[in-house]
């Protein structure tokens, strides 16, 4: 399934990596060779080509202090403690890029310690951004001077991928998930947005959606210790600064993580998940500084907490499967609580350009004050979880991705009829523009219908008593913020099918309306309260199609469900 590439070909030239915290970042081709030099010339450092990307060229991770051998090295990632760092999922923000090159150059300078974790790393994920170098494309950015771009081959935003899988990309970054289960995931990004004195910004996992466990682990035990460990290496920290009214001061919220996202998505298997965001508007290599600050801390953090730090995951998963009830769509709440932060003042001078008042900070004003931060999310939706889903034979799409992340089912080899709950979608809406490369769906309302249903052979039952239950729930449950009906993979099933020419079915609705004294008030009541239905001679003969026998049944109805056992029913 993997193996391991060696670097012992003619016309190899190494590269150090030493020569990486100035105002350049290496090519994905001097990259790769960089640490193909470094596993040649280090046991410690093993470096395995883990799938194709969209471009092309593979993706690869490196891992540090492992095994010394492609299936114990995994096997030691899976059952010991583990960071992974993904980089250049963003390619013109290469900080953690140069940062992990930085850190491997001090840890074999320390005379590579084995007291650490097994650290593992993608050097850079997005290759086709990656191969797609210039100097422009981030007009907001202070270097380096020359970088990748943020869209892949496909010019996807590979951060809003993870659920949806459009890429070859993700296909092996699951790969590469599930062959390591990381304890704690980062994700190195460079922000936008409002001006400060922080060089250093990060996301952190919501908290109303974790497990108990390691809620408090991160947001009570580890994040003070980052924020302490970095303050001591000239970094202060400050959540990722997501303003709630351009500015700062009107307040900072915290970021939904929705599975959408790299963290989001590592978050729905229990790991401890950050996104880095340096500052656009600082030099290179002081981001490159913080960055490489900012996973030393998670480095030492994790040597000194391993224990705990398994111990509290297992009983996050154990947690995972107690519960008999799935929360879900959060919001972020009003309420707030003080924060110190360090800003600049502000103001709104008159354009040049424009004539209109634009937005301006002034460097030469900091200060340091409280400002709210609202981090207080509450669930909207909830479902009982139940013992089994299952999915249509038919969706190859979304068994594929399921199967993908190692979502346990067992495929039906014969036909057989059950009573079971199936989703009928009942409303939604759509965006007007596509989001990368779909019409997402949202405010979207379901409900399951129980009726008799033929398994027929290929179709798939999933058992919910299996360690990745979260991400079958996410994904499954239709108005959940990123399943896959709002992704796009159900479209079929609410696009009604047959319809009815008007001057036909008239004489129908009129016999519906002679035989149904209720469905008549109810039509008329109807019609004295709805001016434009009053108005519509095709919405009043649909509303009277929809409730008479030759309405399709199937119309809005998802191939997807839930069953309950014989005793249950």
């Amino acid at each position: 399934m993997k193996h391991l590439v060696f670097a012992c070909f003619l016309g190899w030239t190494f590269i150090s990596s030493a020569q990486w915290d100035g105002n350049t970042s290496p090519t994905y081709p001097e990259l790769i060779e960089i640490y193909k030099g470094l596993e040649t010339e280090h046991d410690e450092i093993e470096l395995y080509e883990m799938g194709p990307s969209d471009y092309g060229l593979p993706i690869y991770v490196v891992l540090i202090n492992a095994a010394q051998d492609s299936t114990e090295s995994f096997e030691k990632a899976r059952n010991g403690t583990t960071l992974l760092i993904n980089n250049a999922i963003h390619p013109g923000e290469p900080d953690g890029i140069n940062a992990c090159l930085i850190w491997i150059d001090d840890w074999i300078e320390a005379g590579k310690p084995s007291d650490i974790p097994t650290i593992a790393i993608i050097p850079a994920y997005n290759v086709g951004g990656m191969m797609n170098r210039s100097s422009t494309s981030r007009a907001n950015q202070v270097g380096p001077e020359e970088y990748g771009f943020r869209g892949n081959a496909q010019n996807l935003d590979l951060n809003r991928d993870f659920i949806k899988m459009d890429s070859k990309n993700m296909e092996t970054f699951a790969k590469i998930y599930h062959a390591l289960d990381p304890d704690v995931f980062i994700d190195t990004h460079v922000s936008n947005g409002a001006d400060y004195q922080y060089t250093m910004t990060y996301i952190a996992s919501v908290r109303e959606r974790m497990a108990p466990s390691l809620a408090y682990l991160m947001h009570d035990e580890m994040i003070p210790k980052l924020h302490e460990k970095c303050s001591e290496g000239g970094f202060d920290l400050t959540p990722y600064v997501h303003t709630r009214n351009a500015v700062p001061e009107n307040g900072i919220e915290v970021f939904n993580d929705l599975p959408r996202y790299a963290m989001g998505y590592a978050s729905l298997f229990n790991a401890i998940s950050f996104t880095t965001e340096t500052h656009m508007l600082k030099p290179f290599p002081q981001r490159v500084q913080a960055t490489h600050t900012f996973l030393t801390a998670t480095i030492d953090w994790m040597k000194e907490n391993k224990k705990v730090i398994e111990l509290n995951r297992k009983e996050a998963k154990e947690w995972d499967l107690s519960l008999s009830t799935f929360h879900y769509n959060y919001e972020l709440q009003n309420d707030s609580i003080p924060m110190i932060f360090k800003g600049f003042e502000h103001s709104y001078p008159k354009s040049t350009i424009t004539g209109e008042p634009r937005l301006k900070y002034h460097r030469d004003k900091p200060y340091e004050k409280e400002v709210p931060y609202f981090n207080h999310y509450v669930a909207q939706d909830s479902m009982q979880i139940p013992p089994y889903f299952f999915v249509g034979g038919q969706c190859d799409e979304v068994i594929k991705r399921l199967q993908a992340n190692k979502v346990e089912m067992r495929v039906a080899d014969a036909e057989e009829r059950i009573y079971a709950s199936q989703f009928r979608v009942t409303a939604f809406k759509s965006g007007n523009q596509p989001y990368e490369g779909h019409f997402l769906h949202r405010e979207i309302d379901c409900e399951l219908e129980g009726m008799y249903v033929n398994v027929k052979p290929g179709d798939v039952i999933i058992p919910m008593n299996q360690a990745n239950r979260r991400f079958i729930l996410s994904v499954l449950i239709p108005d959940a913020p990123d399943s896959y009906f709002a992704w796009n993979y159900f479209d079929s099933y609410v696009q009604q099918k047959e319809y009815f020419s008007p001057y036909v079915f008239e004489d129908v609705a009129a016999k519906m309306l002679e035989e149904d004294a209720h469905l008549k008030k109810e039509f008329e009541i109807k019609k004295e309260t709805d001016p434009e239905f009053a108005k519509s001679t095709w919405a009043q003969l649909y509303f009277l199609y929809k409730r008479s026998p030759y309405y399709e049944p199937t119309h809005n109805l998802l191939p997807v469900g839930t069953i309950k056992p014989v005793e249950q029913r």
